[in-house]
């Protein structure tokens, strides 16, 4: 399952040739993130599956809304630490455009 904005397609992302590098620790606390927001989309979906109340369906979208904002977080975080301060540091200015259009997509909700 791939979530990406609407105004980014999956084959974009793939032919980026930027790349992150996080620790290996970062990486699989994302990864675990992830895969409990997988399991809670397949939880959430099988709820509409089984006609489950409304309000408890919407809690759980709620719940799983906050576990991506979450891992969304982590990332911003090591963006800015990483890959923005050293473009930065490298006298790349543009970094500052396209982290405006990064917090735009996010705080766009």
């Amino acid at each position: 399952m791939t979530l990406l904005p609407e105004d980014i397609s999956l084959n974009e992302v793939e032919t980026s040739c930027r790349k992150s590098h996080h620790p290996e620790e970062i990486k699989t606390n994302l990864t675990h993130r992830l895969n409990r927001i997988e399991g809670q989309i397949r939880g959430i979906k099988g709820m509409v599956e089984r006609d489950v109340y409304c309000d408890d369906i919407i809690t759980q979208l709620s719940a799983t809304q906050s576990a991506l904002n979450s891992v969304a977080n982590v990332l911003l975080d090591g963006h800015l630490k990483g890959c923005v301060k050293n473009r930065l540091a490298e006298g790349d200015e543009e970094v500052l455009d396209e982290l405006a259009k990064t917090i735009a997509k996010l705080i766009r909700k």
